[in-house]
């Protein structure tokens, strides 16, 4: 009988540490992709962002850009996006301290140019 408990001790471990929280993500999933309707911006699982545009059981319809739609089965909607936590038009490294929004390409906005010898895609042109 002894032996018995450390056995029921791993079970009951194992559900807590694995299976209970697979069943909450997928219930949560679930409660997602019933919940998602036609004007939300949604993430897919391969990392591409839109907005659905039509729905037809477990097709739904993802505008990526404007004119541009593609269409995804259901369950490959990762999550739906906050509208108020999307990204602003310029990346963070690239505004100043002062928020200004000078860019580190310089004053006038165009990009330094390399020399000629310091190319990095092809180092050694000079030679041939």
């Amino acid at each position: 009988m002894a032996a018995l408990l450390p056995i029921l001790l791993l079970i009951v471990l194992m559900y807590f540490m694995l299976i209970r929280p697979q069943q909450k993500r997928m219930r949560a999933q679930q409660a997602l992709l019933s919940a998602v309707q036609e004007g939300d911006e949604v993430l897919t699982t391969a990392g591409v962002y839109g907005f659905i545009t039509a729905m037809e059981g477990d097709v739904v319809w993802v505008e990526i850009a404007e004119g541009v739609e593609v269409r995804v089965a259901k369950g490959a909607i990762a999550r739906r996006v906050d509208p108020t936590t999307t990204p602003t038009d310029a990346p963070v490294d690239e505004i100043d301290a002062a928020g200004t929004g000078a860019t580190s390409t310089g004053a006038a906005g165009t990009t330094p140019e390399l020399p000629e010898s310091s190319d990095p895609a092809h180092p050694n042109d000079d030679e041939q």
